[in-house]
């Protein structure tokens, strides 16, 4: 049996190299676009959602409004966002995308194919990857 306490038999170990690594990549290839990788999460949602609160967005990506709120004043300083008080609830701050932030959109398409060409893994090892990640965070989360 292999010695448990091992670095390399650590699963959490290899989880958090391979993001490292990840996000390494990332880095570099959403510098041509001039978005940090939480950045880019968030204008991710935004693209598909077009508003929401700091609250939702927060929830989607796991950040709390002590991360997010900083970040999102730099991207609607880059002119990316607008952030408004909702009518409806002054205590909620809603999150919207500028022109220049649909625009990125665009840019960004390519993002993910290098990033899989980087990666050198076929479709069906993605789908698999996906697979078992979607079953660990809903484990996790569960």
């Amino acid at each position: 049996m292999k010695d448990p306490l091992l670095l390399e038999n650590q699963i959490c170990f290899k989880i958090y190299t391979a993001e490292r690594e990840i996000t390494k990549l990332y880095r570099s290839l959403l510098e041509e676009i001039g978005v940090t990788y939480p950045q880019y999460l968030a204008l991710l949602v935004l693209w598909e959602e077009k508003m929401i609160s700091v609250k939702e967005l927060g929830r989607k990506l796991f950040l709390d409004s002590g991360t997010l709120t900083p970040m999102l004043k730099r991207m609607e300083a880059h002119g990316l966002v607008e952030r408004k008080r909702s009518i409806e609830d002054e205590r909620s701050v809603v999150i919207t995308l500028t022109d220049k932030g649909e625009a990125l959109k665009e840019k960004a398409e390519c993002v993910p194919s290098r990033l899989l060409e980087r990666l050198d893994m076929d479709v069906d090892e993605v789908i698999q990857l996906d697979k078992t990640l979607t079953t660990i965070l809903d484990r996790l989360q569960g």
